[in-house]
């Protein structure tokens, strides 16, 4: 099974694809979203061409462990992507990501530069791998 990780930003949507097992997850790149595009379309075509048969959304949770404002918009768009799509759609707690992503790729030796193109797709990997190691475990069915 396929899965496709998705970490949302306003500007940004970084994307991280499974193995067909469900056992790894990679990044797979950083989509920039215009602010007339409707970013739950592009969503879906890219599930649609990927051929996925799950999707990860990481959640803003703070580090308090609760949800806000940014978890509620979350949430409309991950009901938004189970409309369009009829996936099913799961949501995995998305703190420190970003966090995890950068020093990753400086232990890595990647340039500031290189970082700042990468970060979205990587974050999405770390959620869509804790996501399937949660599944694996028994903890999360989707």
């Amino acid at each position: 099974m396929r899965a496709l990780g998705i970490d949302m930003g306003e500007r940004r949507i970084g994307l991280a694809l499974s193995d067909e097992s469900g056992l790894i997850a990679s990044p797979l790149e950083v989509i920039s979203v215009e602010s007339d595009e409707d970013p739950v379309n592009l969503l879906a075509q890219k599930a649609e061409e990927l051929d996925v048969a799950q999707i990860v959304v990481g959640m803003p949770i703070n580090l308090r462990g609760e949800t806000g404002p940014a978890a509620a918009q979350m949430q409309r768009t991950v009901e938004k992507l189970r409309e369009r799509t009829d996936l099913p759609v799961a949501t995995c707690d998305e703190r420190l990501t970003s966090v995890v992503a950068a020093r990753t790729m400086q232990e890595a030796g990647l340039t500031e530069r290189d970082r700042r193109g990468q970060m979205d797709s990587v974050a999405a990997a770390l959620i869509l791998q804790t996501w399937l190691d949660r599944r694996r475990a028994g903890g999360d069915r989707g």
